[in-house]
């Protein structure tokens, strides 16, 4: 006869099965207030094996159900990421066909521009976005068409932004292809805010009429390619030294409703592709606002 044979036809395994099914009725025919203390303490004592093995097999169970819908979400991202390349090409290509503009990167808030009277009225803009939003100072603010101006100053729902009307305003600037710069300001005298100056371009450089001119990047304020506006002609030089053009201004604030105001992520970013630089197109043309790309 086999030792576990031996051992299930004693007498002892008899007894052990006869004392827990007493304790058992017992535990039972005790009251809720001292059965409730009595199962816990045996749960941390004698069942503690038990219930630890127990607690592993639940959570083997939910690792495994996590495994099979992180798989299935992979490979459904793998399916999608196959089609990704040939969704952007068809993209691109339509959007040259119909002359659309390019994608403006993310790291930008949208925000309305709000009614503000006062001396500085055509010097500052007053933004419905605000620190809340994301806006730091010196972030650069844009229309569709081109730079309106600068945060210069924060609250929790709103900002103010320096318009490229105002005399302090400067931005580092130069024409398409990088090969002329210059610094563009606000025109001062009669013309006051309606006009741009384009200062310090080098006395061997000259501009004809219709040259766009665009940020430079330079500073680390504003991304290179922002239109700020189409030359008109030259306003004055210094022998030997340099020349200033007039700039008939892309974008002006007084007739924004609606602007972007661009992050620090998108600082050293190539912006012209998401504006209309081309020479020669009418103002009065209908803008289409950049795209946005989530």
């Amino acid at each position: 006869m086999t030792i576990g044979a031996e051992r299930y036809g004693t007498r002892a395994d008899t007894v052990v099965f006869l004392v827990c099914l007493v304790l058992s009725l017992v535990a039972l025919a005790l009251p809720e207030a001292l059965r409730t203390p009595l199962a816990a303490g045996l749960r941390r004592t004698v069942l503690l094996p038990a219930v630890a093995v127990e607690s592993q097999a639940a959570s083997s169970r939910e690792h495994r159900q996590n495994i099979l819908a992180l798989r299935a979400q992979r490979d459904s991202l793998a399916l999608a990421a196959t089609q990704v390349p040939e969704l952007q090409a068809e993209n691109a290509q339509l959007r040259a066909l119909l002359q659309l503009r390019g994608r403006l990167a993310t790291g930008f808030v949208t925000a309305e521009v709000l009614h503000q009277a006062g001396l500085t009225d055509g010097l500052t803009l007053l933004l419905s976005a605000g620190r809340d939003e994301g806006i730091v100072p010196l972030s650069p603010v844009v229309s569709p068409n081109g730079l309106l101006g600068m945060v210069m100053a924060v609250d929790v729902h709103t900002s103010v932004v320096m318009a490229w009307t105002h005399p302090d305003f400067r931005v580092s600037a130069m024409v398409r292809g990088g090969k002329i710069f210059g610094v563009v300001a606000s025109r001062r005298g009669e013309t006051a805010g309606e006009v741009m100056e384009l200062r310090g371009v080098a006395y061997r450089d000259s501009l004809p009429p219709g040259t766009p001119v665009v940020t430079s990047g330079l500073g680390g304020v504003f991304p290179r390619g922002i239109p700020l506006g189409t030359v008109q002609g030259m306003l004055s030089e210094s022998a030997g030294w340099e020349r200033t053009y007039l700039l008939r201004p892309a974008a002006h604030p007084a007739q924004a409703s609606h602007v972007l105001v661009l992050s620090a992520s998108v600082a050293g970013e190539e912006m012209e592709p998401a504006f209309d630089t081309m020479p020669g197109r009418s103002d009065t043309a209908t803008a289409e606002a950049p795209s946005v790309r989530r």
